[in-house]
Parts: C-alpha cells; sequence; structure tokens
C-alpha cells in the first residue's frame, strides 16, 4: 500500500522503515489545508495527534483518492469523525502502547515538582548550591488522587502505592485490577481528598475542561496537578488563576490544550503568540514538557508496529475493532 506519512521526525523514520513491509513516502510538513494535495495518489495517510484533519481537509484527501487514515497515536479527538463518515474514508489508530511510558513520566513530574529537580540543577551550574526554596516533602503517606483506571491509571497508581502513598481513584467504569491498589471514591471525594491529583482519563464531552474554576475550588489549598493525558481536560486560565492565589501549589504538564502550533518543533528562535501558554511558563512551580510522555523505545517500537499492521490489515480487509475509529 503507499501511504504518505505526514508530520514525520527522525524517529518516525527510524521505526517505521525498520519493519515497514508498505511503501512509505515521509512528508516532513504537517498535515493541514495547504498540504493536503501532497496526497494524491496514495491509498491512506498516516498522521499524528497535532495534524488538522477537519473536514476540509478530509474532502480534499477524499478527492484525492484517499481510502484510510492511520494515526500513529492513541488520540482521535483533532478528527472531524462526522465527516469521515461521510466522505468514506476509514479511521485506525494505535489504541496502546506503553501505559509504562506515560505513567513513568507522570511519576517524574511529580517527583521533579516536589524536589525542585530542574530549579537544583540550575543552581548547581551556576555554582549556587544553596538550598532555599527547594524544599519537598515526604509523599510517603500522601494521598494521590487518579482520575482514570485505565492501563496508564492503574500503572501510575501502582508506582504510587510503591511510594506508600494512599491511592484513590475515580472513574465511571471499575476496575477488578485496581483492587489492592487504590479505592475508588467519587470525583468530589477525590478533589477534596487528595495531596496529588493525576489525570489519566480520554478527552470526551464530559470531561473537556474537567479542571475548572469550580473543580480547582474544591481541592486542597496548595495542591499538585499533573496531566499527561489531554491538553484539553484543563481550562487553562483557571488553573493559571488557581496558581497566582495559591491554590495550585504545584503544576506539572506534558499536554496543553492549544500545543499544535507549539509542540514537537523547534521555536527558539521565534517569539511565542500563545499569551495564556507563555503565562504559564513564567511560574516557578509550572513543569512543563512537550508533548514526550510516550517517548521511549518501547513505545515508539509498539506505535510503528501495530501502525504498520492497521495499514496491512486494513489492506486484507480485516481491520480490528480494537484500532479501528470508523469503518466502511
Amino acid at each position: 500500500m503507499r501511504v504518505a506519512v505526514f508530520n514525520t521526525k527522525a524517529y518516525d523514520r527510524l521505526y517505521l522503515e525498520a519493519a515497514s513491509a508498505h511503501e512509505l513516502t515521509f512528508i516532513e510538513a504537517h498535515l493541514n489545508v495547504q498540504t493536503a494535495p501532497l496526497a494524491a495518489g496514495f491509498a491512506a495517510v498516516c498522521c499524528f495527534v497535532n495534524d488538522t484533519l477537519d473536514e476540509p481537509v478530509l474532502r480534499q484527501l477524499a478527492e484525492h483518492g484517499v481510502q484510510l487514515i492511520a494515526m500513529r497515536c492513541a488520540g482521535f479527538n483533532n478528527i472531524d469523525l462526522p465527516a469521515c463518515e461521510r466522505l468514506g474514508l476509514t479511521v485506525c489508530r494505535v489504541p496502546e502502547y506503553s501505559p509504562f511510558a506515560v505513567a513513568e513520566h507522570a511519576v517524574a513530574l511529580v517527583l521533579d515538582l516536589n524536589r525542585h529537580i530542574h530549579r537544583a540543577f540550575n543552581r548547581v551550574r551556576e555554582q549556587d548550591y544553596s538550598l532555599d526554596g527547594l524544599l519537598g516533602f515526604d509523599l510517603h503517606g500522601k494521598t494521590v488522587g487518579v482520575v482514570g483506571s485505565g492501563k496508564i491509571g492503574r500503572a501510575f497508581a501502582r508506582i504510587m502505592s510503591g511510594f506508600g502513598c494512599q491511592v484513590i481513584v475515580s472513574d465511571p467504569l471499575v476496575n477488578d485490577e485496581m483492587a489492592g491498589i487504590a479505592r475508588y471514591v467519587s470525583a468530589a471525594e477525590l478533589w477534596a481528598d487528595s495531596d496529588i491529583i493525576s489525570l489519566h482519563c480520554p478527552l470526551l464531552p464530559a470531561t473537556h475542561h474537567l479542571i475548572n474554576a469550580d473543580t480547582i475550588a474544591q481541592m486542597k489549598p496548595g495542591v499538585m496537578l499533573v496531566n499527561t493525558s489531554r491538553g484539553a481536560l484543563i481550562d487553562t486560565p483557571a488553573v493559571i488563576t488557581a496558581l497566582k492565589s495559591g491554590q495550585i501549589g504545584y503544576l506539572g504538564l506534558d499536554v496543553y490544550e492549544e500545543e499544535g502550533d507549539l509542540f514537537f518543533d523547534d521555536l527558539s528562535g521565534t517569539i511565542i503568540q500563545d499569551d495564556v501558554f507563555a503565562r504559564l511558563t513564567t511560574f516557578p512551580n509550572v513543569l512543563v514538557t512537550g508533548h514526550q510522555a510516550f517517548f521511549t523505545r518501547e513505545a515508539l517500537a509498539e506505535i510503528a508496529r501495530v501502525t504498520l499492521q492497521n495499514l496491512t490489515d486494513y489492506e486484507c480487509g480485516a481491520l480490528p475493532d480494537a484500532s479501528r475509529v470508523t469503518g466502511h
């Protein structure tokens, strides 16, 4: 199958080429309304979480003969799925790759924020060995709230349990694998009781801006909030207000609602036009990484394997339901 792989970096090529039985053409540009014509003559496009797949782009893809959109990620909230259905486009994804990669990154954010590792690193480089401003707290005995008990949430809960934390979880669906690791509570109880809150739920209409002025007001003053899931789970202006008041004491983000124009590219020589994001990065108790929680060797290898298998399965008419988002 001829596949146009958009929005590619060197690491994408390394892992996709190593295992590909398909004819892959790598395109560095993001997929959007200007670059969609590059898909002409390809049966499939392979895209990432920050490509634009709205109706104008999808219409062009269909007109150029594209039949399949193979996402090399789990998320698909950037795709106009009703338009795909109307245009007869099949969408598939990588439903899971390495829950450990994301869970471990969330824990890294917790540890760094608590013990001010990044600030200490910068001080030592300047020969400043003072400890003022670097005071942390014992994780042992703290209450950690986990929003979402899927594979990533469970992996995170296990790690935090290993630190001696009391882990509570909120999820409409109770997972028996959480038994002995965490206790299920209501969302209101989780907000009220948690010293640390980590988000591991999907972005759905019901979870859009789950963290907002109302839910933040229910949290402990000085709470630590970590998000390695989807940026739009958080109402960022509301979080900034809470950071200024001290209601949120620590914030760790690997995702951001408007990250599409920021993350995955080198913007070091440009002026960031997003004033909300720029304000976020001025706080000393905020740590932002650029959507790298998934970025491990094991995860990239699995993403490539499943993406390429999805292409093969589609060609054979046997795309599994676990990978299929829409189908015709």
